[in-house]
């Protein structure tokens, strides 16, 4: 059902549902993350559109067999003067498609780049204010101005603006019969629930510190009976603090860094709890309905952190002092420092308390 777009504004009209709908998002995890419910009210709505999304290699194996996309066009970036390479194979990739409708729901020069040389007939992106590196430029259309909120409510803007309600929210992240096989191999060896926790990101600014992890870890497996398993990538960052955490903590820890992201999925899938950072596997938590202890001082919370759900989890370093009152908006902020182990702690109790319970994950 077609409703109108907020505060009583006409819906963009198409004309007729369209047959070939293209999204670009390239890269972050959690971004992709955020891009699932809207594919999902997307194929709700229109259930015979074919959609398409332009993708990154590492979020790809994240969302590659999503039932609500049909088809992926994947984007390898590469450095240098074989940059342009890469906008080549996107370009035939594109030769002999034609879109009815794309959404630029990436903002960077290089999305804008691909929606520029993408062949629709209609490109909706931000409005001026709210889209960087000039990529209203690239875009026939924009969702009106409506300010800073919550990412996942910018990209329901989309929707608004099309007509198309996001309720029910849904991420859909499925895994195949072989990966629940591995799931319950990985589980059944480590004899008892876990808390899954992730330890370093690539932006060192949003990351805590060695001992205050130490700590937390012997707590959660002393008072809560976790086993700590620690989930990332195989950067060399990740590896240099899991090993810091390893030789400060008397927990048993389990070491699961790799490059596997489908396994680090199922790990938090299988988990009772995930402690994280703001980054990708904590969106992949929230939308596999995992509890998430968020660790929150780089970024806004109110802008970046779970959305809805496990909001009474996060530990708020980003508030200069005790219940600040501050906006949402996109600045950062030095505030990793202010997180204090008591604090962290004070959310795993409650997460343990409110929402494992008796779940026997």
């Amino acid at each position: 059902m077609i409703r109108p777009t907020e505060g009583g504004q006409p819906a963009l009209t198409l004309g007729k549902p369209p047959r070939e709908i293209c999204i670009v998002m390239l890269s972050a995890i959690g971004d992709a993350v955020h891009v699932l419910p809207v594919a999902n009210a997307l194929k709700r709505q229109w259930p015979d559109s074919r959609i398409t999304w332009v993708i990154q290699p590492v979020p790809h194996l994240m969302v590659k067999d999503h039932p609500a996309i049909d088809d992926f066009i994947v984007f390898r970036r590469r450095r240098g003067w074989s940059a342009w390479r890469g906008f080549q194979e996107i370009m035939e990739s594109f030769r002999g498609r034609r879109f009815d409708l794309l959404l630029g729901l990436q903002v960077y020069f290089k999305a804008g780049l691909i929606t520029a040389l993408a062949p629709a007939r209609v490109k909706l992106g931000f409005d001026r204010v709210r889209a960087r590196d000039a990529q209203w430029l690239f875009t026939t259309d924009r969702i009106p101005s409506r300010g800073q909120r919550h990412v996942q409510d910018q990209y329901f803007e989309f929707l608004d603006h099309l007509g198309i309600d996001p309720e029910p929210v849904q991420w859909r992240m499925e895994f195949t019969e072989a990966e629940r096989r591995e799931q319950s191999a990985f589980f059944h060896e480590l004899g008892r629930p876990a808390c899954a926790v992730v330890v370093g990101t690539s932006k060192l600014e949003k990351n805590w510190h060695a001992e205050g992890y130490a700590r937390v870890l012997e707590e959660v497996e002393a008072k809560h009976g976790l086993r700590p398993v620690i989930v990332g990538g195989p950067s060399e960052v990740e590896r240099r603090i899991a090993a810091e955490v390893e030789k400060l903590t008397s927990a048993t820890v389990v070491d699961a860094l790799g490059d596997d992201l489908r396994k680090l999925m199922w790990i938090v899938d299988g988990s009772a709890l995930l402690i994280s950072p703001d980054t990708g596997p904590l969106h992949i938590s929230h939308a596999l309905g995992t509890p998430v202890v968020g660790l929150f001082g780089y970024t806004n919370p109110k802008r970046s952190g779970p959305y809805r759900a496990y909001r009474d989890l996060v530990v708020d370093g980003y508030a200069e002092y005790p219940g600040e009152e501050y906006p949402i908006m996109p600045d950062y902020r030095d505030g990793m420092k202010r997180i204090e182990v008591d604090d962290v702690l004070e959310k795993v109790d409650r997460a343990i308390e409110v929402y494992v319970g008796n779940d026997e994950r």
